[in-house]
C-alpha cells in the first residue's frame, strides 16, 4: 500500500526529518505537534491552554490539508510536560472533540524544548469515496 506524505504549505513546519502526516490507505497519521504559531514558527506565549489550542489547531490544519476533520480522529497521544496541567488541557481538548472524543492515551514525560509544555499525536480514518 502506497504511502502519501501531506504537505502543509500554511502549517508548523516539522524541526527534524520528519512528515507532518502520512496518509496510508484510508488512515492519516499526524505528527507530534506542539503550540507552535506556523505564521512566527515560534511557541505561543501563555500556559497549557494556549499551548493546547494552538496545538490543536495545528492538528486540524494538518488533517484539513488531508482533506480531513477532528471528527475523523480515532486515536490520540497527549504528552503533557506538567501532570498539574492534566485539567486545564482537558479543557481545551475537550472543545476540539465535542461529540464523540477519540480514544486517548495522556503521557507525563520532559519534552523536547523547554517552552513547550504539551506535544499531540492522532491518528485520523477517512474511507475513500
Amino acid at each position: 500500500m502506497p504511502k502519501k506524505v501531506i504537505d502543509v504549505p500554511n502549517g508548523p513546519k516539522p524541526v527534524g526529518p520528519y512528515s507532518p502526516a502520512i496518509r496510508v490507505g484510508d488512515f492519516v497519521y499526524v505528527s507530534g505537534q506542539g503550540g507552535v504559531d506556523p505564521s512566527v514558527g515560534k511557541f505561543v506565549t501563555g500556559d497549557v491552554k494556549a499551548q493546547t489550542k494552538r496545538t490543536l489547531e495545528n492538528i486540524q490544519l494538518i488533517l484539513g490539508a488531508a482533506g480531513l476533520s477532528m471528527e475523523d480522529v480515532f486515536k490520540v497521544s497527549v504528552f503533557l510536560r506538567n501532570a498539574s496541567d492534566f485539567q486545564a488541557m482537558n479543557e481545551v481538548y475537550k472543545t476540539f472533540f465535542p461529540k464523540s472524543p477519540p480514544a486517548r492515551t495522556t503521557i507525563v514525560t520532559n519534552l523536547l524544548f523547554p517552552e513547550m509544555l504539551i506535544e499531540i499525536e492522532a491518528a485520523a480514518y477517512a474511507k475513500k469515496d
